[in-house]
Parts: structure tokens; sequence; C-alpha cells
């Protein structure tokens, strides 16, 4: 019997987007009645969304932050270039945000409709980054009296504190303790990603109640801001390659455009696909062939695919102030030095999960006290943002381990003018040189 096609998961958040969009749009313009279609049927749609992405917000995020450290905290990656390795990592992604920050805070994609009346009994303010609350106290209120009310009341700092704490823990246990416990917790994780899955198997409905209410109360021109979004994500993404990803090669003695254009297989893959996992292997074997050493590479593309998401971190600045923007919610340069340590934080378990950069955010705009609802906005053209941020999040892996090579000076030169002619010619082959030292 033959089966019917399935519709992917992106269309049928598209299908939802769209039809929400309609159905907002014919109640906007026939208000009749439209109240009780509003209170009872679309809106506890949405919220039923939000409360399943706030439910699995701190399970996720504390399962994959000590399996991070505990798993990647070994003899190796506690040595030099380990070492080198994390603090490349943390210095980029941390770069990444606050360029999506700067760039949010210049272009104001978010600017052309404000909806704080919509959400105005459930926006939860930033704490006050007055005098009274200064360095000292904010230090205080990460470090938690009691872990089990932290997690229960969902204020994520002082999970993820403690879970830092705990991995470092874990990590300095005798391996055969390590595995048993970093084994639980992967489990954990998976279970979790798991339960990701299901919540987003229903996100379309939550979508189409969510948007279907926005535009019944604001009309189209709530829409608007999206357009502004979607090519500001390009823009960036695309400056940061040139800029960022660029200076960085230059520094090490690599051209960046020769990079892209030996790993334009992958790229376009990645971009496509909007999956940066289809090409994992891809990315450790050319990057070898590319000069890095093979026990670099080995470690860093893996590392980095859990640690370095320089488009997801980009991304998370920029969506932030997004859907603050579109509530009206200013955030003081302090406010946003605080999402800064709290983005750089939860971006590092978003690795390689479908729909789990909508965890991350909601962890991000759940710490900000940021509507939740906000997502709703993004989560129907997410995949055209995901697809340029996914490729740079492949690149920023295929630019770090020839980095850490030639910074602990294994880098192969032989193998990189190899690979630099086979760029420009295509039929020159670099197999042959592939495993020399």
């Amino acid at each position: 019997m033959n089966e019917k096609p399935k519709i992917s998961l992106v269309w049928q958040i598209i299908i939802g987007l769209f039809l929400g969009i309609l159905v907002g749009f014919y109640l906007n313009t026939h208000p009749a009645n439209n109240a009780w279609l509003i209170k009872e049927i679309f809106q506890p749609m949405g919220d039923i969304f939000i409360k399943l992405m706030k439910m699995i917000v701190i399970p996720i995020v504390f399962s994959c932050l000590v399996v991070g450290i505990a798993g990647h905290s070994d003899g190796k990656s506690m040595g030099r270039m380990g070492t080198k390795t994390i603090s490349y990592f943390l210095c980029v992604t941390t770069l990444a945000i606050i360029i999506g920050l700067v760039v949010g805070n210049i272009v104001k994609p978010g600017a052309g409709a404000d909806l704080s009346s919509m959400v105005a009994a459930h926006v939860n303010t930033l704490p006050t980054t007055q005098t009274s609350h200064g360095l000292g106290h904010i230090i205080l209120n990460i470090i938690p009296d009691n872990i089990i009310d932290a997690m229960a009341k969902g204020t994520l700092l002082p999970v993820i504190f403690f879970a830092v704490m705990f991995g470092l823990g874990v990590a300095s246990l005798p391996k055969e303790k390590n595995e048993i416990i970093v084994s639980f917790f992967s489990s954990v994780s998976e279970a979790m990603f798991k339960v990701t899955h299901m919540i987003m198997a229903y996100s379309p409905i939550g979508i189409f109640g969510m948007i279907a209410v926005t535009v019944t109360n604001f009309g189209m021109e709530s829409m608007l801001p999206l357009l502004k979004l979607i090519s500001t994500t390009y823009v960036t993404a695309i400056l940061f390659v040139i800029i960022v990803f660029g200076l960085i090669a230059r520094f090490v003695g690599i051209n960046i455009f020769h990079l892209i254009r030996f790993m334009k297989a992958e790229l376009v893959l990645a971009f496509s696909s909007a999956s940066s996992t289809t090409v994992l292997p891809q990315v450790i074997q050319k990057t070898e062939l590319f000069g890095s050493d093979r026990g670099i590479s080995s470690f860093v593309v893996p590392t980095g695919y859990s640690f370095n998401l320089d488009g997801a971190s980009l991304f998370l600045g920029l969506g932030t102030l997004f859907i603050a923007q579109i509530y009206g919610i200013h955030l003081s340069l302090a406010d946003q030095v605080m999402l800064v340590v709290t983005m750089v934080i939860t971006s590092k378990g978003a690795a390689g999960v479908p729909g789990f950069m909508f965890v991350i955010l909601s962890a991000t705009l759940s710490s900000a006290g940021i509507p939740l609802e906000g997502i709703a906005f993004i989560a129907g053209v997410y995949r055209l943002m995901d697809m340029p941020n996914t490729a740079l999040n492949v690149l920023g892996n295929t630019l770090a381990p020839l980095v850490i090579s030639k910074w602990e000076g294994k880098f192969n030169e032989q193998r990189y003018q190899s690979a630099i002619l086979s760029i420009k010619n295509p039929t020159q082959s670099i197999t042959n040189h592939s495993s020399k030292p």
C-alpha cells in the first residue's frame, strides 16, 4: 500500500503561520464575536505551546551543560589544546552575540510594531540595574540557596551556575564513576530531545493560535518587522564571515574565501538542509585536507558542534532584541551585558537538534523577563534565518581546527598548498597528501 507523502515540520509551521495570518486578518476586519474565539480557542492554543516550551527549558539546559562540561573535561580537553580551544570558542561566540546585539540596537528590526499592550499582564521586567542592585547583588542572586527551589521557579542563571559546578565535580571523579554519571545525563538529554520533537510537532498549532491572536488585535502591520529581521539576519551573517572570520583567517595566514570555496559543497548542503550534523564527518576530513592536524580536527570539530555555534549565537542577540522591540521593552546597557552572560552559557547546548534554538531563545527570554509569545513571530520564518546561521556554524567549526593547528604549530603547509591548487584546478587530487604528517 502506497503511503501518502508527509508534510515536513517546516512546511507545517509555515502553513500554520499563514493560516493564522489569514484567520487573524479576517477577524480583525470582522470584529463581531471575535473576543470569544480569541479567549476560548486561539489564545489557549498558543498558551499550551508556551507552557510546553517553559516545561523543558530547565531539564534540557541542565543535562546538556553537565554532559558538555563533564564529558569534554577529560585529560585531553583539560590540557593546553583543550584550554586554547574552549578559550577560542568563548571569544568568538561572545563576539557573535555582542555583534548581534549591536546590530539589533542599530537597525531595530522589531521597532515597527509595539505589542506591549497584548501581554501587559504577563511581562516580568528585568531586575533593576540601579545602584541598589550592584554587581555583588547580581552575583549573589546567581548562586542558589536551594537548587530544587531554583529549578521549580525556573530561575535560569542559578540553575546554570549549579550545572557548571556539578559538571566540574563530575569531571574530577574517577573515570568509571564519571562515565556512569555522564551516561545518565546524556540519556536524560537525549530523552529531552525526544520531548522537544514532540513539542515541535504541536508547534504549528500553537503558532497558528498565537499569530491569529496577534493579527486579530493589531492587524497586518504587525507582520512587517519580519521582513526587516530576515534581511538583517542575512546581511549580518555575510558581514560576520567577511569581517570577523576574514580577520581571524588572515591573522593565521589563511584566505577565508579559499576556505569557503574548498568547503562549498558542505556549506551548500548545510544551508539547504539547515542541519550542521549532516556534514560533520566531511568537515573533520576536509579540515585535515586543508592542513589541520588530524588529532586536532577530531577533537575541535565535534566539540565545536556544542560550544562554537557562531550563527546561532549571532541570531540569539539579534532575535532577543527583535522580540523585546516588538513588545516595546527597553533593555539598558547593563541589562544587555547580563544577557550576553546568559547567552554565552545557554548557547553552549544548542547542538544539532531541530527546534532547539527555540528552547535556547526561550531560556534567554525567560531570564530577561521578555514575553515568550514573541517566539511565534520568529518560528514561522525561522527556517529562512536558520539556513544562513547553520552555514555560519559549519564555517566557524571549519575555521576553528585550522586556527588551533596554527596555534599549536601543527599546521601542515604541504596539504594546505595542495588544497589551494585543488581549488584553482578542480582536477588536482589532494588525496595523496591527506595522510602525511
